[in-house]
């Protein structure tokens, strides 16, 4: 990795921090890309490339059940989504 690419990706996710909150939320964010979301940019070019019709969505909203179980600054973690398009059924276990 070159220092021109550190410095780009510093720039991106932490360069305008003010404080130590937005350093973490940088942080986390470039985390996230990395792990989720350039895999998941990569997974849907090959389907396009295919000739499939694909779509692509971030999910944001914070579930009540996610008060007092994660900190605040977490927007949606990871499957969060799942209970929100089938049900909360899944979850529970009554399936």
């Amino acid at each position: 990795v070159t220092s021109e690419v550190v410095d780009r990706v510093y720039d991106e996710y932490i360069g305008k921090a003010e404080n130590r909150a937005q350093v973490r939320d940088g942080l986390l964010d470039a985390i996230g890309d990395s792990l989720f979301v350039l895999s998941a940019i990569e997974v849907a070019r090959h389907h396009r490339d295919a000739g499939n019709p694909v779509y692509f969505y971030e999910f944001q909203h914070r579930p009540s059940s996610a008060t007092g179980v994660v900190p605040e600054f977490v927007k949606a973690d990871h499957t969060d989504e799942i209970a929100f398009v089938f049900g909360k059924p899944f979850l529970a276990g009554d399936v």
